[in-house]
């Protein structure tokens, strides 16, 4: 295992550097962020002229990345075009998206799993049939109008809840924003659950279990449900940095000063420092993601093990 561990860190190195290069040099093109920071007033060529040279975008792009690179190494993410450290920005955005993901994963989890348990176990009667149509509804539905239809009806017509959340972030504030980002991700959840279970329910192993006289709930839960839930868990670990990045529309819907809304001030601002920053912070949780999910597949199924 250990082996395995330091083997898929430096396989992550590779993958750090080119997605982050990918992203420098897309970036790069959306347009000049010189232009941004004069306002509608086109800046004069002086003051252009000092304000690429402070900024570093006088020089080849090559040469910009290196330098980016190697203040990355050195926790120096770089400085947006207000003379705020992306750092500070950063400090402030992802606690309130981590506890947005927080939220969405556990409805994911929680509602998703079961509801997939529950369908799959019960493949092809009315609660399947109603469970599907649901989900490929919810599937079929933007977020943005899932987002605000909720808002208005539960934050507007009846007052349940805030229509926009407090600069706190709380918890409690970010449960309906939690469901909304969590909602095509818990369908997809649910279905691939439902999918997993009935397949491994005609399993040998099941079979086996049931003829030796155990219990429904504990061949349910630790023969059917450990083996079902490997393809489950690839999606969850693999939809927690989509989470974190895709929570632009939630976040704006609900004026939540996350990740998602500093990615979008930074692109209509044409920043280029704070997105390039906060997107490398999400390859970093992509990454980290993907090598815990791996591990789990030991825990969740004993047959499978790492030389």
């Amino acid at each position: 295992m250990g082996r395995y561990v330091v083997r898929r860190l430096l396989q992550m190195i590779p993958v750090f550097v080119g997605a982050t290069l990918l992203i420098f040099l897309m970036v790069n093109v959306m347009g000049d962020p010189i232009a941004g920071l004069c306002g509608e007033r086109r800046c004069d060529p002086a003051t252009a002229a000092q304000l690429r040279h402070e900024f570093g975008l006088d020089r080849p792009v090559w040469q910009q990345y290196a330098t980016y690179m190697g203040n990355v190494f050195t926790g120096d993410l770089g400085t947006a075009f207000n003379g705020q450290r992306v750092t500070e920005l950063m400090a402030t955005a992802f606690p309130v998206t981590i506890r947005l993901t927080v939220v969405a994963i556990l409805f994911e989890i929680v509602v998703g799993i079961v509801l997939g348990v529950v369908t799959g176990l019960r493949r092809g009667r009315p609660v399947d049939t109603t469970v599907l149509l649901l989900t490929l509804v919810v599937i079929s539905v933007p977020t943005f109008v899932t987002g605000l239809l909720l808002q208005l009806l539960l934050g507007v017509t009846w007052g349940w809840i805030r229509p926009s959340v407090s600069p706190q972030a709380a918890f409690g504030e970010l449960i309906v924003p939690g469901l909304v980002l969590a909602s095509v991700s818990l369908a997809y959840v649910t279905r691939l659950t439902r999918t997993s279970i009935a397949e491994n329910k005609r399993s040998d192993y099941v079979r086996t279990a049931v003829a030796k006289g155990l219990p429904r709930h504990r061949v349910i839960t630790r023969h059917l449900l450990r083996n079902s839930l490997i393809p489950v868990v690839t999606f969850i670990g693999t939809d927690i940095g989509a989470l974190m990045g895709g929570a632009i529309v939630t976040e704006r819907i609900f004026n939540i000063h996350g990740v998602g809304y500093q990615l979008y001030q930074g692109i209509l601002r044409q920043n280029t420092q704070t997105v390039v920053g906060f997107v490398t912070v999400l390859v970093l949780v992509f990454l980290i993601a993907n090598l815990l999910v791996d591990l789990l597949y030991a825990v969740l199924d004993p047959r499978i093990r790492y030389a």
